[in-house]
């Protein structure tokens, strides 16, 4: 059975923390016990004082049926003055002429470092979907696939990876929204 896996982004996460009573999730990192970077749960979960964050590490927790919420910082909502705002920027037409400009991509969030990397791929990134497969080709188990065609890529980019890491579809999507907000958000402000 596949487990959902939801993250929320946020202008300010600690805002919204501060409203909910929550455990922060456990994460094993070099075999010592670590608040996670962005999981919580508002559920009850055993909880480890020592270490102020829940008693079963977030793999196992997740194994035994609990839920963990990511909720995220972006700092690209900080942008946003409101949501008539956010609405204009979703539904503006993105600048992807400009993805040809290393200055623009350098402040984009999620491609801000892999302009060399669309400069390899044989067609331009032009649409939400084709945004997605880039953010997946930046991933270890997908970049064997850059330097294709999209419908080539289109054929194998969301098959899981065991192996290496890859992006989920549903992932992708929201991070490609994400990413033309924010070029939206960077191309007006200029």
């Amino acid at each position: 059975m596949k487990k959902p896996d939801i993250d929320i982004d946020l202008a300010d996460r600690s805002q919204v923390l501060a409203l909910i009573p929550h455990t922060a999730a456990a994460q094993s990192v070099d075999q010592r016990v670590r608040k996670h970077n962005s999981g919580i749960y508002v559920t009850h979960i055993p909880y480890d004082p020592v270490h102020d964050c829940a008693a079963i590490e977030y793999r196992e927790a997740e194994q035994r049926g609990y839920f963990k919420l990511d909720l995220l910082n972006m700092s690209v909502y900080q942008g946003v003055r409101d949501s008539a705002h956010y609405d204009s920027l979703l539904t503006a037409t993105p600048p992807w002429s400009r993805l040809t400009e290393p200055d623009f991509v350098q402040q984009i969030v999620h491609i801000n470092n892999h302009y060399d990397l669309l400069c390899k791929m044989p067609e331009p990134v032009d649409s939400v979907p084709r945004m997605a497969m880039f953010l997946a080709l930046i991933r270890p188990g997908k970049r064997h696939l850059v330097g294709l065609n999209w419908r080539e890529v289109a054929e194998t980019v969301w098959e899981a990876t065991e192996d290496t890491y890859s992006f989920k579809k549903s992932h992708a999507i929201s991070y490609a929204v994400l990413v033309t907000l924010h070029m939206n958000l960077v191309h007006t402000s200029n």
